[in-house]
């Protein structure tokens, strides 16, 4: 793997790793997992998403479906369809909220097919933790707002509003929610977090995992000596928080991940967590603190639970395929090209190949959805009655 740093970079890896050194030091030696990736990604300045680096595109260290097509964002208006009409009816403000919007492509997919559709959108909100991020989105927004004449109001909110009656998305943020390691070892599971020796970042072993806090899997199953897996508790805590303050509406997120049973499997020795730099993969977690992305798989199964927890009606996860094609992803590519003009086709069919194909996007990443007070909003209608939402629930 060549990878080529300026003296800048070089320099602003270096800071944030004697940064995190100190942290460990005054810790005893040894700090979570979880805190070191809460720093590597979001300490002010210095961490991944705080830094300034370009990220996202072909130019960044990872590309999203919304950066892959428009056609992503306007399928998803298919699904939200339905409840956007809903508040309406009811006398109700018709707005989206959406968690970490990237460089604003879904944001401007969604805007552009609502407004091809006559839809009236009164807010689309955001919550972007990334300063950089936050200004691309603003300016793409804006110049989308300005060209189509839109009535949108569009803020950047700094937390999630109190009962919010709408629509909250979130593409690929869940994974970048800090987890913590374990290991088992001595038929154990203890801590995996952070050491620091001979000016090197390394695995450092912790103390015994409480069993209340180890999932049922972990429990129940065997394990091979030095298996290494993640626990998610900040990600549930994020899930139960952003389904307690949405008191009607929907919930619709887009991850990489497994259920439970296929999370914690036997042969899955290593974890899911991965580092990402300039569209390669790297599995140690310590290489370029600040520089690389670092992220985990989701586990469905909790997360469901958690959305349950605050009282959600119901819960929703298929893979990413599935829900494009129930959406009708293919019908809106031919109400926009012609497939008997290759020109321009071609790059439609191939973006389209990128998100459903099973060896691409198709079946590592899911669809979950979760609905609170929709009979308010769709008397007789169900979570699993929404477009993209009406095939096999795999929870």
């Amino acid at each position: 793997m060549d990878i080529t740093l300026t003296s800048l970079e070089t320099e602003h890896s270096e800071l944030l790793k004697a940064k995190i050194a100190s942290q460990i030091a005054s810790q005893g030696g040894w700090l979570p997992f979880s805190r070191y990736m809460e720093m590597a990604l979001y300490e002010p300045e210095m961490g991944y998403y705080s830094a300034g680096a370009h990220k996202l595109g072909a130019g960044g260290d990872f590309t999203t479906a919304p950066e892959l097509s428009p056609l992503f964002g306007a399928a998803i208006c298919s699904t939200l369809l339905p409840v956007l009409e809903g508040l309406q009816e009811k006398g109700l403000p018709t707005q989206i909220l959406e968690f970490g919007a990237g460089t604003g492509k879904l944001a401007t997919s969604i805007l552009s097919r609502l407004h091809d559709l006559g839809i009236s959108l009164d807010r689309y909100d955001i919550i972007e933790i990334s300063p950089d991020l936050a200004q691309r989105q603003q300016e793409r927004i804006d110049g989308l707002v300005h060209k189509l004449n839109l009535s949108t109001q569009c803020c950047w909110l700094s937390e999630l509003p109190k009962e919010f009656k709408g629509v909250i998305l979130a593409n690929e943020v869940i994974d970048a929610i800090p987890c913590d390691a374990i290991i088992y070892q001595n038929e154990c599971w203890y801590w995996y977090g952070v050491g620091f020796e001979n000016h090197k970042l390394l695995w450092k072993v912790g103390s015994p995992v409480a069993q209340d806090l180890l999932p049922d899997s972990l429990l129940s199953e065997h394990f091979s000596e030095g298996y290494v897996t993640e626990l998610h508790t900040p990600a549930n805590a994020w899930m139960r928080q952003v389904a307690k303050e949405l008191d009607t509406g929907l919930f619709l997120t887009f991850d990489y991940g497994f259920p439970e049973s296929e999370y914690y499997h036997s042969q899955r020795l290593e974890g899911t967590l991965m580092a990402h730099h300039r569209h390669h993969a790297i599995q140690d977690p310590f290489y370029l603190p600040g520089l690389c992305d670092l992220t985990t798989h989701v586990e469905w199964s909790q997360i469901a639970r958690s959305a349950l927890a605050e009282n959600a009606d119901d819960v929703y996860l298929t893979n990413q395929a599935a829900y494009l094609l129930d959406a009708g992803i293919g019908d809106i590519a031919l109400e926009i090209a012609n497939p008997s003009d290759p020109e321009i086709f071609l790059p439609i069919s191939n973006s389209l190949q990128k998100l459903m194909s099973e060896a691409e996007m198709g079946e590592l990443f899911k669809a979950f959805a979760f609905s609170k007070n929709l009979g308010a909003l769709l008397p007789e209608h169900s979570l699993e009655d929404l477009p993209g939402l009406r095939g096999r629930n795999r929870l």
